[in-house]
């Protein structure tokens, strides 16, 4: 049963960037529920914060009552999407592909609600793997024009550099994906990055001459902060999903460290606060704005990692940085705890070592490589020497600085990286 109107929420939380059809698409949206579809090539063993847009968009379109198709692209990540890319994505076997793909379906269902007549979860390897290639090639590729296909973007760029035949085929394969859960699932609509959009205009038109039926295409814009860095990217790397790879704390402080600017619309991109309290974050300035970006850190972090994580995170956060009281009128529809908050050390990220190890008091560079904080003792003694390193919140002003059982603390030593970057000795 749909509720409420899809488009006009994706429209005002910012989620549309392009879309093939608007006005027969809204319309369709408003006149009953919709199957749509997104893919997601496991190249790599976590989705990350760049794929959350298109997540949260199928999240949008399910909680007003449409129904979203993840496709785990087991077949096309054996080829490599160009989009975006300047060089060719390294090949994987199909049994990492396969092993990726399981970790996606995890982190998926925090966001989607599978199961009958709800969420549905396809690997496009069960179609494509069975491919004829002549078949293919009459059936399929005769609807395809390699004129026009220079002429989009993705490929202009990748021929200047080299691209290959198997590149050059994904486009089909990604536009056969769509046709194929128009055939067996009724889907009506694929959505993507904006980088996507030549390959889900192809989808559409391949469904158009050979089922002459209408299908719609939507993208998302591809963000940037208001600093110009990508989505999703730190200085330490990616921003990922899976919590072995980004703990649920790195997590809540990638989104308590956001560019003001950016609050209010990450906010409407990736919570389910309400519009109404969001639109009131966008003139707010100082002791209330760094409430405003308490409140995403902890709406995103509840989303992907759970309640009880996001507790643990906003504790440990409170812990290394002094909490706060959060008003009660500042975006009254979040979960987010309003009183004081104190404790969750066990939360920030942290390394044991024993009081036997402390006690022979061992370089602070040393300790700073063999916990993986810093590349090599070249990158220690540089971090030092420019004043970004603190023991238990004092600045080190010493690259020869040795850590004692005279630094720790209730039983820890705590390390400060820069102005953001908290890391716990656990002393035992």
């Amino acid at each position: 049963m749909i509720q409420g109107n899809v488009y006009q929420e994706l429209g005002r939380r910012g989620f549309i960037q392009q879309v093939t059809d608007p006005e027969p698409l809204q319309e369709l949206l408003n006149k009953e529920p919709v199957i749509c579809y997104v893919g997601f090539d496991p190249t790599a063993d976590s989705l990350h914060v760049g794929h959350l847009m298109a997540i949260m968009g199928m999240s949008q379109l399910q909680r007003h009552g449409h129904r979203p198709i993840a496709i785990i692209g087991g077949g096309t990540a054996m080829v490599g999407d160009p989009s975006g890319k300047t060089e060719m994505r390294k090949m994987l076997t199909r049994d990492q592909i396969v092993a990726n793909g399981e970790k996606f379906k995890v982190q998926l269902s925090r966001y989607l609600d599978f199961g009958p007549d709800k969420a549905l979860m396809v690997d496009n390897y069960d179609w494509l793997g069975e491919l004829k290639y002549i078949e293919f090639l009459r059936d399929i590729g005769r609807h395809f024009s390699v004129n026009r296909m220079l002429t989009y973007e993705t490929y202009k760029i990748r021929l200047e550099k080299g691209l290959s035949f198997l590149e050059f085929n994904y486009q089909l394969l990604q536009a056969y994906d769509f046709l194929m859960l128009f055939k067996t699932h009724g889907c009506r609509l694929q959505m993507g990055g904006d980088d996507q959009w030549a390959n889900i205009l192809a989808g559409a038109d391949l469904i158009r001459r050979v089922a002459e039926s209408d299908a719609y295409g939507l993208t998302f814009p591809l963000l940037t902060t208001a600093a110009g860095k990508k989505m999703g990217k730190t200085e330490s790397g990616a921003v990922w999903l899976d919590p072995e790879k980004t703990s649920p704390y790195e997590y809540y402080q990638y989104w308590y460290n956001s560019d003001d600017r950016d609050v209010a619309r990450f906010l409407a991109f990736f919570t389910y606060l309400p519009m109404d309290e969001i639109e009131t974050v966008r003139d707010l300035q100082g002791a209330d704005l760094n409430s405003a970006k308490v409140i995403l850190a902890y709406e995103a972090t509840r989303i992907t990692h759970g309640e009880e994580a996001a507790q643990e995170a906003l504790r440990a956060s409170a812990a290394a940085f002094g909490g706060r009281e959060i008003p009660a009128v500042l975006l009254s529809s979040s979960a987010v705890p309003r009183g004081a908050v104190s404790g969750g050390e066990a939360a920030m990220p942290g390394s044991a070592l024993s009081a036997a190890e402390v006690a022979a008091a061992p370089r602070l560079v040393d300790v700073m490589v063999q916990l993986g904080l810093v590349a090599s003792k070249g990158d220690a003694r540089r971090l030092i020497q420019g004043g970004g390193v603190y023991v238990n919140n004092e600045r080190v002003d010493d690259i020869n600085l040795s850590l004692g059982a005279a630094m720790v603390r209730e039983g820890r030593i705590v390390l400060r990286l820069g102005k953001k970057r908290y890391h716990q000795i656990i002393v035992s």
